[in-house]
């Protein structure tokens, strides 16, 4: 089995425990995560091969996020260690009521402020067919955009599969650039892309019927023309601790529905839409694609019950789920 290939940055990641407030917390959990990272460990989980292109810093603390991604059959023999920074986040996890909130401590780290022209795309991409990119590696500075479209074009070259997640965070776009051409480069050469109704706003100014996957993904391809399949994940959010979640997907001209997913209490919503990227893009080459969006559903759902950022669930789990059981049995 080929390769799935993605670039961005991992990060450390400092919850409060026991859903402590910023102001209350006199400690933090840690874990590693990132978008693209979390992407490849949810493929990985299935049985994927996965290899994830970055640059952590030459410390202690780079390694051990590299060996993260080995301990979760992820290879890293493409990532540069160089810079003394790693890129952090600080998460405040909220409940019933109360919202989470992340603080962002990224500027000037390892990857931020990588060389563009460092790595040999050609060599990465031998025994790939898949590559991945997300819409937060662009935001993270000017080095990471050009690197990511360099990624893009090489992959689009080679005519491997490209797929994008748009995952628009405005606190992250901190320097002076056109991000509706930064980011229309990347879909220009995208088959694949999970998008969402603020996103395509953010990005392209693009609007649409609210509540219709159907017209928001008919107007990207229109404006996107290399666009085969969009998925659209949908979150209803009763309150912090309560969400329905489902998803739909548009394809050559068809339309696939999932069933719709009551997940009571959230243990932790982070990383969420990667493993269900994750899930989806195995889902792809393995059925049809009724049964690749119900797969991808049914492991990002269970995925809002398991604490960190990256989804640590199995295929036979997943499967269960997707023939239905919902039960939660004690498996002994």
């Amino acid at each position: 089995m080929k390769k799935l290939v993605s670039f961005g940055e991992l990060l450390l990641r400092l919850s409060t425990p026991d859903y402590l407030r910023f102001s209350q917390a006199s400690s933090f959990d840690a874990v590693y995560g990132g978008s693209e990272a979390n992407v490849l460990i949810s493929a990985a989980n299935f049985g994927k091969p996965c290899e994830f292109v970055s640059v952590l810093p030459d410390t202690d603390l780079g390694r051990r996020a590299a060996r993260e991604l080995q301990i979760n059959q992820v290879g890293v023999s493409n990532i540069q260690f160089t810079g003394k920074k790693l890129g952090l986040y600080f998460l405040e996890k909220g409940a019933i009521n109360r919202g989470s909130k992340v603080i962002y401590d990224r500027e000037h780290s390892a990857f931020a402020n990588m060389d563009p022209e460092s790595l040999d795309w050609d060599e990465i991409f031998k025994d790939c067919d898949w590559f991945h990119w997300s819409g937060i590696t662009p935001a993270v500075s000017e080095n990471a955009a050009k690197a990511c479209k360099i990624a893009v074009d090489k992959a689009h070259e080679r005519g491997i599969t490209i797929s994008g997640d748009l995952n628009f965070r405005g606190n992250l776009w901190q320097y002076e650039v056109d991000r509706k051409q930064v980011m229309s480069d990347l879909v220009n050469k995208t088959q694949v892309l999970l998008a969402g109704h603020y996103a395509c706003k953010q990005f392209f100014g693009l609007e649409a019927e609210i509540g219709s996957g159907k017209d928001l993904s008919s107007k990207l391809k229109d404006q996107f023309p290399e666009l085969k399949t969009v998925a659209i994940t949908n979150r209803e959010e009763i309150n912090a601790s309560h969400n329905k979640w489902s998803a739909q997907l548009f394809s050559e001209g068809e339309a696939y529905e999932s069933v719709q997913y009551d997940i009571y209490p959230v243990v932790d919503r982070v990383g969420t839409g990667d493993s269900f990227m994750g899930a989806l893009i195995y889902g792809i080459q393995q059925f049809d694609l009724q049964k690749a969006l119900d797969f991808a559903v049914a492991a990002s759902c269970l995925k809002h019950s398991i604490s960190g950022d990256v989804n640590r669930v199995t295929l036979e789990e997943v499967l269960k789920l997707v023939d239905g059981d919902r039960t939660g049995r004690i498996n002994r």
